[in-house]
């Protein structure tokens, strides 16, 4: 049978509570936050589907409801934003907001994010007007940091965020020329979600509080009695900050939640790297305590859970590739110093080689510390 246009238009919905089970598999720890954007964005795809069915007649408009997510780096923002579009089956388009801090770069800052929506989803324009647009670094284009410059990439981003109609050049999908040609997109129904940060933001609302009172808070709680005119302080905006109503708080990283999400979700780096290994018939084994030394290198680098993967990379690079070519190799453990750089890992064979112990990777010479760009 075939689909109405309207039919067409519909998203299939899941319940809060099913967006969340989703994230659990993804996503360790962050409760709250994500149970908040369960909600906001079940709310959103009700929202659609309800305007899709409703006559102009009887419907009553019903308000978009943009998500601003705040915390500090590597805890996860842009993974469940990425993670919810993959369980709705949306296009989502990301894109940073300090990419549009340069002279003349405001004007196209609509342009450009609907663009990259379009490519994602095959410049199918109904699917876009459905998609999800995350900005990173929102709180980089606060008045206090960069001034005009800053709320005029604002400003460029009220339009399309609340919600209209914008005609978009792209290069034609069908003919290879350079022609331009326009598509207009409806950015109503669009999900725009920005996160950033917002380093200093805690103090804010401390000193709205009553400063010294609330001192030994952590700023994850503070932050719980955010409000919109806090936001105003630290340099947003007001008419930005009022298309951003939904406020999901994410907490930093501690060591133990590092070394969960090392090994427990669905796709964690440990299984990740296991399969790899795999591939090549062979068992891969991480001791607790390696594993346990990355997620206190994780800590030293302030960078939360992005640290970890440079970490891990670091320590099985010459790994990846010795074993390859090692014949009858069938098992490699990591220890913890092999993340330290201090020690071999260790190679078991399927059958021992004569009078010789088993083979061992040469020793890389220590480091002191990482080097990790945010």
């Amino acid at each position: 049978m075939e689909q109405t246009n309207t039919e067409n238009q519909l998203v299939k919905l899941l319940s809060p509570t099913e967006i969340r089970a989703h994230l659990d598999e993804y996503v360790i720890g962050q409760d709250d936050a994500k149970r908040v954007l369960s909600v906001a964005v079940y709310n959103h795809y009700k929202r659609i589907n309800y305007n899709a069915t409703e006559s102009k007649e009887t419907r009553i408009d019903l308000q978009k409801s943009n998500v601003l997510m705040i915390g500090p780096t590597g805890t996860g923002k842009t993974y469940l934003a990425t993670t919810i579009a993959k369980c709705l089956n949306v296009p989502i388009a990301l894109t940073d907001a300090t990419a549009y801090l340069t002279a003349g770069s405001a004007g196209f800052v609509g342009e450009d994010i609907l663009q990259k929506l379009l490519k994602e989803c095959n410049y199918d324009v109904k699917l876009a007007e459905r998609g999800i647009v995350y900005i990173d670094e929102i709180d980089k284009i606060a008045k206090k940091d960069y001034n005009k410059l800053g709320e005029g990439v604002q400003q460029a981003l009220l339009k399309i965020v609340e919600g209209t109609v914008a005609s978009v050049p792209i290069q034609s999908a069908r003919r290879m020329q350079s022609a331009q040609e326009f598509v207009d997109i409806d950015t109503s129904n669009i999900l725009f979600i920005a996160g950033g940060a917002f380093v200093g933001l805690e103090a804010i609302v401390q000193m709205r509080l009553g400063g010294s009172k609330i001192g030994l808070l952590e700023a994850h709680e503070i932050l719980r009695d955010l409000t919109p005119g806090d936001i105003a302080k630290f340099g947003m905006i007001p008419e930005f900050v009022g298309r951003m109503p939904v406020h999901v708080l994410l907490k930093g990283l501690d060591r133990a939640a590092l070394s969960d999400i090392l090994t427990k979700p669905k796709n964690s780096l440990v299984s990740q790297y296991k399969k790899m290994f795999q591939l090549d018939g062979i068992e891969l084994e991480f001791e607790d305590s390696a594993l346990e030394k990355v997620a206190d290198i994780a800590i030293g680098l302030k960078t939360g859970a992005r640290g970890l993967r440079t970490i891990m990379e670091g320590s099985m690079r010459d790994i990846m590739y010795t074993a390859p070519s090692e014949k009858g190799l069938n098992k490699i453990v990591i220890t913890s110093d092999v993340i330290k750089h201090e020690g071999k890992a260790k190679f078991e064979y399927v059958i021992a080689k004569e009078d010789t112990e088993p083979e061992e990777l040469p020793m890389r010479q220590p480091r002191d510390k990482y080097a990790f760009a945010d």
